[in-house]
Formats: structure tokens, sequence, C-alpha cells
């Protein structure tokens, strides 16, 4: 058994010192600035921005541009790229110096078609000689921790995370994070840890687990049985910012805090909402919002009829009773 405090400390990556060693993972039309706020005000050490293209940012696209907007508030954060061109990689990270991320993570671990087949995502882990490329270009435009994110393999025939990492490593990355599932799984399945052990084990810079850390007994675990240096949680924070508080206790050894009441969910989903207005205005706001709510209901009873009626609803005050029919009425 690990003592208590090696489970909840601090993480170094390069010049940036993070609070604690929980992160929130990056979701492309997810973790967006409300939702990221949100995750950081409950705990979270590190939170993570939706995947922005090097590519966009070097044609100047505004909708990327509008991707990329940080809040003081939510600080540490890191800034994700995807990309192939390490020249390409390297431009626009020199054109977005002046933006007021933290840390520069290059993603190399997502699985959509689109993506991987531009040779982008997980389509890099096909070349290790290319990461290290293009680690070492980004790393060389700019001044600010640089970190990758990877899988176990691009198919369960191709296993290869150590060395992409190793070469992720040698290119000068500050961190790198390993979700246990090949590009070929997507989502499904079991992720596996002991890739990540095998990683950490190979690798001198940190390593962050991730993969089906649902609660605080599995993000222990992953901290047991890989020894990884974070973790990372993603797709168990969408309608529950919560879990970084349950996991941070966990982690500390104290209690694990009580699940949010009716009212404390109907709270956060109106804080929500508010926060998507104020950044994109009500018609993309409360829009976006739908897919937020039907995750933060989850479970509760007239939960499938409330997702009916917010998948019509276009303003702040449909959003607000049709809430309050649910969480605030016995």
């Amino acid at each position: 058994m690990r003592l208590r405090m090696q489970y909840y400390h601090k993480l170094q990556i390069g010049n940036v010192t993070i609070p604690n060693n929980i992160i929130l993972g990056p979701m492309a039309g997810v973790s967006d600035l409300p939702f990221r706020l949100l995750c950081h005000e409950q705990g979270a050490g590190l939170v993570c921005m939706e995947m922005v293209s090097g590519k966009a940012i070097t044609y100047k696209n505004k909708k990327t541009g509008d991707l990329m907007e940080i809040h003081e508030g939510e600080h540490p954060v890191s800034l994700q790229l995807f990309g192939s061109e390490p020249d390409t990689m390297a431009r626009a990270v020199t054109m977005i110096k002046d933006r007021p991320y933290d840390i520069l993570d290059i993603n190399m671990g997502c699985p959509v078609p689109k993506v991987v087949s531009n040779g982008e995502g997980s389509a890099l882990m096909k070349s290790p000689s290319l990461i290290e490329e293009l680690v070492r270009s980004v790393k060389s435009a700019t001044d600010r921790p640089v970190t990758v994110k990877i899988r176990k393999g691009f198919t369960d025939k191709s296993v290869n995370a150590v060395e992409c990492a190793l070469a992720a490593q040698q290119g000068g990355a500050d961190a790198v994070a390993v979700h246990g599932r090949t590009r070929e799984q997507y989502y499904s399945g079991k992720a596996d840890w002991t890739i990540i052990a095998k990683v950490k084990e190979a690798l001198s810079i940190p390593v962050i687990g991730n993969g089906d850390i649902v609660d605080a007994e599995s993000a222990k675990r992953m901290i047991d049985e890989t020894g990884c240096d974070g973790i990372m949680v993603a797709r168990a924070a969408q309608g529950n910012p919560w879990i970084f508080r349950e996991i941070a206790a966990g982690l500390k050894g104290e209690p694990i805090p009580d699940r949010p009441s009716k009212h404390e969910v109907y709270d956060m989903i109106m804080r929500h909402a508010d926060l998507q207005l104020q950044y994109k205005g009500e018609y993309i706001g409360i829009r976006e919002m739908r897919k937020h709510v039907s995750w933060y209901t989850t479970g509760y009873p007239n939960s499938a009829k409330l997702r009916d009626a917010v998948n019509a609803m276009e303003d702040m005050d449909s959003l607000r009773k049709a809430c309050r029919d649910v969480f605030l009425t016995e």
C-alpha cells in the first residue's frame, strides 16, 4: 500500500507546477471554457482544452480562435493541438505565443476517421520517428512545457505505446498521457493499464494514466497498478464535475463527499447554462446545453421526459422551468 501523501500531490510538468495530480482530459465538444471552469472549481488540478487544428490556426480560422479562449480563473490550463506537419505545427505555436495557456499538448490519440485519415491524431502512432520530429519542432517554437497524449497503439497488433512515448521524450516532451485503449477500440472494452505501467517504467518524465477512471477507488487503483504520476478523467466527468472533489478526497484518505443533492444538481446545471450563454450567446449556448443536461440528469425520475423537452428548447427560461420541475418539486 502506498503512503497517502503519494496518491495526492503536486505535479511538476516542465516549469509548471500543477496543484494536484488530477486532470480533466481534453474532449472535443465537451471540455469548453464553461465546463473547464466548473471542473476546476470542483478540484481538477489541470484542465485540458478541446483539441484545435494547428493548420486552422495558421489559416486564422475564427472558430478555432474562439475555441482557444481562456478564462483567468481556470489556470493551469493545457491547450491541445492536432496536426502532423512539424513546420506547420511550429508556425501555429508561434502564432499563438501570446495566448495565456500554461501547457501545450499534442494530440496523438484521437480515433475519429476524419482526423486519422489526414495522418493526424492516433495515426501518428504509426510513425514514432515523426512523433519525435513533431515534438522537437513544437518545442523549438515555445518556452512552455510540451506534452503528448497517446493510446496503447493503433491496433491490437501494433501495441507500441512505449516506443512512441520514448520518441516523444527524445523529442523533448515534458510529460506523456497514455490512454489504455488502441485506436481500433475507440472507447469500447476495458482499458489496459499494464501498458501505462510499462510506459511509466520506460520514461524519466511524468506519465499520466487515462482510461476507466470513474471514481476515487479506480483512481487509486490506477496509481497503485501503474505507478503513474497523475490521473486523467474524461468521459466520467460528463455531467459529473463533482468527480474531481470525490477523487481528491479519496486520494487524500478523507471521507468521500456525498453525491450532490437534487438542489446541487439543479444549481450546477443553471450555472453551466449561465456560463454557456455568457460566452456563446443564447442560441448556441442553449443548444450546447442539451447534451450536458442529458448527462446531468441520467438516472433521475422523469429524466427521459426532461431530455425530450430540453432537445426542443431554445431559451434559458424554458430550460430553467423544465429543470425546476424535475429537481425542485417533490
